[in-house]
């Protein structure tokens, strides 16, 4: 079962954008939302252990508004997909480590143990990592519902 399109771009308004959708949620909630970078695809289930990648990594805040995230509706032929309205921009990688971030989601607090997310996506394009390199979501990067 997939969600129609019209759907699919006012649920991602309401969360990204905290526009309230009035079929469905009574109110729009929280202000800011915190934004999880993984290696590999999270699935439905939206396991952390893909999570980071290297000791300094830690979520970044954006605003839930339209000030924080641009919307596109989709259609028939294309999912609707989220792009950030300015960079996002991640500790720097100050290890060795390495690695490739494919994938996003968006949590409701900081703290990596905390509460589930509660959506995921394809990261577009990939973010590389490694030593000295400091990561970053930029206005054409996008997320985009799998």
């Amino acid at each position: 079962m997939s969600k129609l399109d019209k759907f699919e771009y006012d649920f991602m308004r309401s969360i990204f954008n905290g526009i309230a959708h009035t079929n469905w949620s009574a109110t729009a909630g929280s202000t800011l939302m915190w934004l999880g970078l993984h290696t590999a695809d999270p699935g439905d289930s939206g396991t952390t252990a893909a999570e980071g990648g290297y000791t300094a990594y830690t979520r970044i805040s954006i605003a839930r508004s339209s000030t924080g995230w641009a919307v596109t509706s989709g259609s028939s032929n294309a999912a609707a997909s989220v792009s950030p309205v300015a960079a996002i921009t991640f500790p720097q990688v100050a290890t060795t480590s390495t690695g490739t971030f494919t994938h996003a989601t968006v949590y409701p607090a900081s703290d990596t143990t905390g509460p589930e997310g509660a959506y995921n996506g394809t990261l577009t394009p990939n973010i590389n990592f490694s030593q000295n390199v400091t990561p970053s979501i930029t206005t054409g990067s996008s997320i985009t519902e799998t």
